[in-house]
């Protein structure tokens, strides 16, 4: 069973390579990257600015395919680690089944929801720039960056203010333990799902909520079959821009710091981008629809889903061990920093 679906893995990337006409020549003229958004989304914006900088500064060009175009998250991510592609953009989210240290961005609470605090957060962080660089490596991967995109906001069928009413409520989360394990303390039943499904089953009560930025939420379309938005202020939705190893290690020296130089002019670019970013979403989702409700959590209320945090923590060091712990100190005080 295992050897066939991995034959029929093969078969399909050895498809997509021959389909585009891939290489994976470290000197190919054309650069292939991935990412998991639609047109004119965070990652897409961040993709293109990566790519301005790299066209500006030498002779390499870079292609560019959107959610969709190449499969889902896993697929891409595949399509890197095999080498069809130059480089990918993927959330923790999805990378965590690879690398279970990435799902600390997911224990509720522990990230701030002060925009400035958060940017000068994985600008600073020694956790993010110092740590994680290696535990990419070890899945063949080079990690260039790793930014934010905005505040999570659940959306679920209808108004609720506590972790009892999301009691029963099949909530949709990416394919992250520690994800599952955070709304099993909210209260709700975790419900993995490909991005791809998400809408259809909202739409036929399959599942009753989820969580995404604002943005995402306006650019899928995803009020129009959950309109109630709730603001839990309990996480921010992290992503990754990353290079095959193979292919970054084979780079001359020259083109190996452009190419980060490239990644820090994405993310400077970005963080413009998103600033101001969630409130122009929700301003274009209620002037599409008169349904849509906005509950934004008191501090009281906040502190009912904020108590049950602890769990969640607990889960992520029993995943990842006494290495896990370490990362996790280094995390608390390089937020710290970050907010003074």
């Amino acid at each position: 069973m295992f050897i066939h679906r991995h034959i029929k893995q093969i078969a399909a990337m050895s498809c997509v390579a021959a389909t585009l006409g891939f290489s994976t020549l470290a000197n190919a003229d054309t650069w292939r990257y991935a990412h998991e958004e639609y047109e004119g989304d965070v990652q897409d914006v961040y993709a293109h600015k990566f790519k301005d900088y790299i066209e500006e500064h030498s002779d390499h060009n870079l292609k560019i395919y959107r959610f969709g175009e190449l499969g889902e998250s896993d697929d891409i991510m595949e399509q890197t680690q095999a080498g069809i592609l130059q480089f990918v953009n993927q959330s923790p989210g999805f990378t965590g089944s690879l690398i279970p240290e990435a799902q600390i961005f997911f224990i509720p609470y522990l990230m701030p929801t002060d925009m400035k605090a958060v940017i000068n957060f994985f600008k600073t962080s020694k956790a993010v720039n110092n740590n994680f660089p290696a535990l990419y490596e070890e899945q063949g991967l080079e990690l260039l960056k790793m930014y934010p995109e905005g505040e999570m906001v659940m959306t679920v069928d209808e108004p609720i203010t506590s972790p009892e009413e999301l009691k029963g409520k099949k909530i949709r989360v990416m394919t992250n333990p520690l994800l599952s394990s955070t709304y099993e303390a909210f209260g709700a039943t975790p419900t993995p799902l490909p991005w791809g499904e998400v809408y259809g089953a909202l739409q036929t009560n399959m599942i009753q909520g989820q969580e995404n930025p604002i943005f995402w939420i306006e650019s899928g379309g995803l009020y129009e079959v959950s309109p109630n938005l709730i603001f839990t202020h309990h996480g921010w939705f992290t992503t990754a821009s990353m290079a095959n190893k193979k292919f970054f290690d084979g780079l001359s020296d020259e083109d190996q710091e452009m190419v980060r130089q490239a990644a820090e002019y994405a993310f400077s670019e970005t963080m413009k981008h998103i600033t101001g970013l969630a409130e122009k979403s929700l301003a274009k989702i209620k002037q599409s629809s008169d349904d849509v409700t906005v509950t934004r959590l008191s501090a009281e209320q906040i502190a009912k889903f904020k108590e049950r945090a602890p769990q969640v923590e607990k889960t992520f060091i029993e995943m990842t061990g006494s290495d896990g712990q370490k990362l996790l100190d280094q995390f608390k005080a390089d937020l710290k920093a970050a907010q003074q």
